[in-house]
Protein backbone atom coordinates (compact mmCIF):
# COMPACT_ATOMS: atom_id res chain seq x y z
CA UNK A 1 0.00 0.00 0.00
CA UNK A 2 1.44 3.37 -1.03
CA UNK A 3 -0.38 6.48 0.94
CA UNK A 4 0.86 9.94 0.99
CA UNK A 5 -0.83 13.32 1.43
CA UNK A 6 -1.47 15.38 -1.69
CA UNK A 7 -1.85 19.11 -1.85
CA UNK A 8 -2.76 20.68 -4.47
CA UNK A 9 -3.78 23.93 -6.67
CA UNK A 10 -5.93 23.64 -9.39
CA UNK A 11 -7.42 26.27 -11.85
CA UNK A 12 -9.67 25.52 -14.96
CA UNK A 13 -8.91 27.39 -17.92
CA UNK A 14 -10.15 28.06 -21.21
CA UNK A 15 -8.77 26.73 -24.10
CA UNK A 16 -6.99 29.79 -24.90
CA UNK A 17 -5.04 30.17 -21.91
CA UNK A 18 -4.58 26.21 -22.29
CA UNK A 19 -2.74 26.58 -25.73
CA UNK A 20 -1.05 30.04 -23.74
CA UNK A 21 0.46 27.82 -21.10
CA UNK A 22 1.89 25.00 -23.89
CA UNK A 23 3.40 27.57 -25.83
CA UNK A 24 5.03 29.61 -22.77
CA UNK A 25 6.76 26.42 -21.31
CA UNK A 26 7.12 25.14 -24.75
CA UNK A 27 5.55 21.84 -24.64
CA UNK A 28 5.47 19.21 -28.01
CA UNK A 29 1.30 18.12 -27.44
CA UNK A 30 3.13 14.57 -28.51
CA UNK A 31 4.37 14.35 -24.97
CA UNK A 32 0.40 14.09 -23.26
CA UNK A 33 -0.33 11.24 -21.96
CA UNK A 34 -3.99 9.51 -22.06
CA UNK A 35 -5.39 8.17 -19.08
CA UNK A 36 -8.60 7.04 -18.09
CA UNK A 37 -10.40 7.69 -14.20
CA UNK A 38 -13.19 4.96 -13.31
CA UNK A 39 -15.27 6.19 -10.47
CA UNK A 40 -16.82 4.56 -7.89
CA UNK A 41 -19.59 4.83 -5.13
CA UNK A 42 -22.36 3.68 -3.79
CA UNK A 43 -25.59 3.89 -5.17
CA UNK A 44 -26.40 6.55 -2.10
CA UNK A 45 -22.88 7.94 -2.31
CA UNK A 46 -22.02 7.42 0.95
CA UNK A 47 -18.09 7.86 0.05
CA UNK A 48 -18.86 11.09 -1.48
CA UNK A 49 -20.71 11.52 1.68
CA UNK A 50 -17.66 11.34 3.53
CA UNK A 51 -15.63 13.85 1.47
CA UNK A 52 -13.54 11.01 -0.30
CA UNK A 53 -13.37 9.41 -4.31
CA UNK A 54 -12.47 5.91 -5.59
CA UNK A 55 -11.08 5.67 -8.54
CA UNK A 56 -9.22 3.03 -11.21
CA UNK A 57 -6.91 4.87 -13.20
CA UNK A 58 -6.03 2.66 -16.51
CA UNK A 59 -2.69 4.01 -17.66
CA UNK A 60 -0.10 2.90 -19.81
CA UNK A 61 -1.76 -0.38 -19.20
CA UNK A 62 -1.44 -0.23 -15.85
CA UNK A 63 -4.51 -0.04 -12.92
CA UNK A 64 -4.24 1.97 -9.93
CA UNK A 65 -7.09 1.67 -7.43
CA UNK A 66 -6.61 5.10 -5.74
CA UNK A 67 -8.94 6.02 -2.22
CA UNK A 68 -8.45 10.19 -1.51
CA UNK A 69 -9.87 10.68 1.98
CA UNK A 70 -9.88 14.18 4.05
CA UNK A 71 -6.82 15.03 5.48
CA UNK A 72 -5.71 17.82 8.19
CA UNK A 73 -4.15 19.13 5.13
CA UNK A 74 -4.39 18.52 1.68
CA UNK A 75 -6.26 14.74 0.99
CA UNK A 76 -4.97 11.46 2.10
CA UNK A 77 -4.43 9.32 -0.64
CA UNK A 78 -4.18 5.80 -0.54
CA UNK A 79 -2.85 3.96 -3.84
CA UNK A 80 -3.26 -0.02 -4.94
CA UNK A 81 -2.18 -1.60 -7.99
CA UNK A 82 -4.13 -3.80 -9.69
CA UNK A 83 -4.36 -6.29 -12.31
CA UNK A 84 -6.25 -5.57 -15.64
CA UNK A 85 -8.37 -8.48 -14.82
CA UNK A 86 -9.31 -7.36 -11.13
CA UNK A 87 -10.02 -3.95 -12.82
CA UNK A 88 -11.85 -5.54 -15.45
CA UNK A 89 -14.16 -7.56 -12.46
CA UNK A 90 -14.55 -4.25 -10.34
CA UNK A 91 -15.80 -2.01 -13.28
CA UNK A 92 -18.30 -5.12 -14.95
CA UNK A 93 -19.26 -7.19 -11.72
CA UNK A 94 -18.94 -4.68 -8.79
CA UNK A 95 -16.13 -7.43 -7.76
CA UNK A 96 -14.24 -5.01 -5.09
CA UNK A 97 -10.47 -5.68 -5.05
CA UNK A 98 -9.11 -7.29 -2.22
CA UNK A 99 -6.41 -5.18 -0.27
CA UNK A 100 -5.47 -2.15 1.96
CA UNK A 101 -8.04 -0.18 0.43
CA UNK A 102 -11.17 -2.52 1.04
CA UNK A 103 -9.99 -2.43 4.42
CA UNK A 104 -10.30 0.95 4.66
CA UNK A 105 -13.52 1.06 3.19
CA UNK A 106 -14.73 -1.52 5.79
CA UNK A 107 -13.09 1.02 8.60
CA UNK A 108 -15.12 3.81 7.05
CA UNK A 109 -17.85 1.80 8.37
CA UNK A 110 -19.06 0.92 4.51
CA UNK A 111 -19.82 -2.09 2.66
CA UNK A 112 -17.42 -3.08 -0.53
CA UNK A 113 -20.47 -4.94 -2.12
CA UNK A 114 -22.49 -1.63 -2.83
CA UNK A 115 -19.66 0.09 -4.52
CA UNK A 116 -20.56 0.50 -8.68
CA UNK A 117 -19.04 1.83 -11.69
CA UNK A 118 -20.55 5.55 -12.49
CA UNK A 119 -18.35 6.77 -15.66
CA UNK A 120 -15.14 7.75 -16.87
CA UNK A 121 -13.39 10.80 -17.62
CA UNK A 122 -11.16 10.59 -19.96
CA UNK A 123 -7.71 13.17 -19.40
CA UNK A 124 -4.50 13.84 -21.74
CA UNK A 125 -2.05 14.84 -19.07
CA UNK A 126 1.41 16.59 -19.23
CA UNK A 127 3.27 17.19 -15.94
CA UNK A 128 6.61 18.14 -15.36
CA UNK A 129 8.54 19.59 -12.57
CA UNK A 130 8.65 22.96 -12.12
CA UNK A 131 9.92 25.21 -8.87
CA UNK A 132 9.73 22.59 -6.27
CA UNK A 133 6.19 20.67 -7.21
CA UNK A 134 5.22 19.13 -10.39
CA UNK A 135 2.86 21.21 -12.66
CA UNK A 136 0.52 19.40 -15.05
CA UNK A 137 -1.90 20.34 -17.45
CA UNK A 138 -5.35 18.40 -18.39
CA UNK A 139 -7.50 17.92 -21.39
CA UNK A 140 -10.56 15.97 -19.67
CA UNK A 141 -13.41 14.57 -22.02
CA UNK A 142 -16.15 13.43 -19.27
CA UNK A 143 -20.63 13.01 -19.56
CA UNK A 144 -20.57 15.72 -22.88
CA UNK A 145 -18.08 18.13 -21.51
CA UNK A 146 -14.77 19.18 -22.30
CA UNK A 147 -12.59 21.50 -19.76
CA UNK A 148 -8.82 22.30 -19.31
CA UNK A 149 -7.16 22.63 -16.35
CA UNK A 150 -3.61 23.73 -14.71
CA UNK A 151 -2.80 21.61 -11.11
CA UNK A 152 0.36 22.34 -8.93
CA UNK A 153 1.43 19.07 -7.02
CA UNK A 154 3.94 20.36 -3.86
CA UNK A 155 4.88 19.24 -0.11
CA UNK A 156 4.45 22.62 1.33
CA UNK A 157 0.97 24.36 0.65
CA UNK A 158 2.39 27.66 1.90
CA UNK A 159 5.44 28.05 -0.63
CA UNK A 160 3.13 26.14 -3.15
CA UNK A 161 0.52 28.64 -3.37
CA UNK A 162 2.72 31.94 -4.16
CA UNK A 163 4.08 29.89 -6.87
CA UNK A 164 1.04 29.14 -8.59
CA UNK A 165 -0.79 32.40 -8.41
CA UNK A 166 2.55 33.98 -9.12
CA UNK A 167 2.04 31.43 -12.18
CA UNK A 168 -1.11 33.05 -12.99
CA UNK A 169 -0.70 36.75 -12.53
CA UNK A 170 2.20 36.40 -14.83
CA UNK A 171 0.27 34.94 -17.86
CA UNK A 172 -2.84 36.62 -16.40
CA UNK A 173 -4.46 34.08 -16.27
CA UNK A 174 -7.95 34.80 -14.10
CA UNK A 175 -7.98 32.47 -10.85
CA UNK A 176 -11.06 30.47 -10.61
CA UNK A 177 -12.93 28.51 -8.12
CA UNK A 178 -11.87 24.95 -9.41
CA UNK A 179 -13.50 21.64 -8.34
CA UNK A 180 -11.54 18.11 -8.38
CA UNK A 181 -12.48 16.07 -11.45
CA UNK A 182 -14.61 13.76 -9.65
CA UNK A 183 -16.47 16.45 -8.33
CA UNK A 184 -16.83 18.17 -11.85
CA UNK A 185 -17.55 14.51 -12.87
CA UNK A 186 -20.56 14.45 -10.77
CA UNK A 187 -21.85 17.78 -11.33
CA UNK A 188 -21.75 16.67 -15.12
CA UNK A 189 -23.40 13.33 -14.83
CA UNK A 190 -26.47 14.48 -12.74
CA UNK A 191 -27.17 17.77 -13.25
CA UNK A 192 -31.02 17.20 -13.38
Amino acid sequence: MNQHIEIEFKNLLNEKEFSQLIDYFQINTSNFKSQQNHYFDTLKFNLKNQNSALRIREKNERYELTLKQPATEGLLETNQDITKEIAYLFLNHNTFPEGPIKHLILKSGLNPNEFTCFGTLQTDRFEFPYQGGILVLDHSLYVNQEDFELEYEVTDAETGKKIFLTLLETLQIPVRKTENKVKRFYMAKFQD
